[in-house]
């Protein structure tokens, strides 16, 4: 584990605060992968890999969600309360994603709503340091 300053954070050995252009791709593949899977391949490969603490962006892009009170990353439960709860809040009030999208460009941690309802952080793995061990 190590200090990270520019987020005041605790992170993994080997891992990085996710930058602003990879979450911000994510989202927009995200939209792709869903079209191209149509949307039921997207929520069934979810629900698979929630519980590695990774979107199917995420597992793409080689990025996890890392819970910073537990030093752990997340686990099926806290995903689906991250993209379930907090996803549904910030697409049923307009404001609320205004207000995420604000949030995850001036903080420190870069965060969003559902990152703070999930407990969350997203994190670079390059090295697959936080990959289970099998």
């Amino acid at each position: 584990m190590y200090y990270d300053p520019s987020s005041e954070l605790v992170l993994p050995n080997g891992t990085q605060l996710a930058s602003h252009g990879r979450r911000i791709g994510a989202w927009f593949l995200a939209i792709a992968l869903f079209i191209v899977t149509l949307g039921i391949g997207y929520i069934v490969w979810g629900l698979i890999v929630w519980s590695r603490g990774q979107t199917p962006t995420y597992q793409v892009l080689g990025m996890r969600c890392w819970r910073p009170d537990t030093n752990r990353v997340g686990t099926w439960g806290w995903m689906a309360l991250r993209e379930v709860v907090g996803r549904l809040l910030e697409a049923a009030i307009g404001l609320a994603a205004i207000a995420s999208l604000i949030m995850f460009l001036v903080l420190k941690q870069r965060r969003t709503i559902h990152d703070y309802i999930g407990g969350t952080v997203v994190v670079r793995d390059p090295n697959k340091v936080l990959a289970p061990q099998t």
